[in-house]
């Protein structure tokens, strides 16, 4: 996807239009993977590899259900922002594995929720700027920000690590990240901003910390977030967006039911 001159987009509204203008039947329809499955495999296997045949091993968690509730699409615009609610999909780890059909998923839910679209596209327009932008993996997105002096205190953010920042908000969010290896997204955002905008600490060493703990990790989602928190990515509200804890607390979970379930906070 990308502009009519042949320059890829770099922010994120007009890649937005230009890719729900290409969305037809064509590009959702669906592909026989069960009749050419066989072509993945070599001569000699014979089925597919077992997780101990790729060095693996079953970690007796159960993984979320790989359907969607269309109600819960339905509301998600309503109760995606709230970390106390059951609202959002809990799909991010299929999309990172493929484990469901993306075609799938936008051809049943484009029609029930544009905003749950809207988060589908940022995936595909954060794989977009890691193609033409291989840069990106070590070094900011803006050539600038790769000069700014972090602080890099290592106790400080050996507790944001830890959820024992004394921020509610924050340490409930790297609580569950480190209990489940999940996080909700307005809670990420929150604790990357308290990171790179609080004790301004490189948002690369919460990008690593967040890559050895999400279930849901993938490189170009992690690394698009990371860098929209840190304002050095692709974005038009770069160094000046500082996301409140106390205000984001007060805004999404004003009763603390989230905070109060991680135990933080106490």
């Amino acid at each position: 996807m990308v502009k009519d001159n042949g320059e890829p987009y770099t922010v994120f509204t007009p890649y937005s239009r230009k890719w729900k203008s290409k969305l037809n039947a064509f590009y959702m329809r669906k592909y026989p993977v069960e009749k050419y499955s066989k072509a993945f495999l070599t001569q000699k296997e014979k089925e597919i590899p077992t997780l101990e045949s790729m060095q693996f091993m079953d970690g007796g968690n159960k993984s979320p259900y790989r359907k969607w509730d269309p109600e819960k699409i339905k509301s998600y615009k309503e109760l995606r922002d709230f970390p106390a609610e059951d609202g959002t999909s809990r799909l991010s780890v299929h999309l990172r594995f493929g484990t469901i059909s993306i075609r799938q998923l936008v051809r049943e839910t484009s029609v029930q929720s544009e905003t749950f679209l809207n988060e589908l596209i940022w995936r595909e327009f954060y794989q977009a700027i890691l193609w033409h932008f291989p840069h990106v993996v070590n070094q900011s997105f803006k050539p600038a920000y790769d000069f700014i002096k972090w602080r890099n205190n290592e106790a400080e953010f050996q507790a944001w690590c830890e959820g024992k920042t004394g921020y509610p908000i924050v340490d409930a969010g790297m609580r569950e990240l480190n209990a489940t290896g999940y996080m909700h997204n307005r809670v990420r955002m929150i604790v990357a901003s308290f990171l790179t905008k609080h004790l301004l600490i490189d948002w690369r060493w919460g990008e690593a910390y967040f890559a050895s703990k999400l279930l849901d990790y993938d490189l170009s989602a992690n690394n698009g977030g990371w860098q929209w928190a840190a304002g050095s990515g692709c974005d038009a509200a770069p160094y000046f967006r500082i996301f409140n804890p106390a205000l984001q607390t007060k805004k999404f979970d004003p009763q603390l039911k989230y905070i109060q379930k991680m135990g933080a906070g106490s």
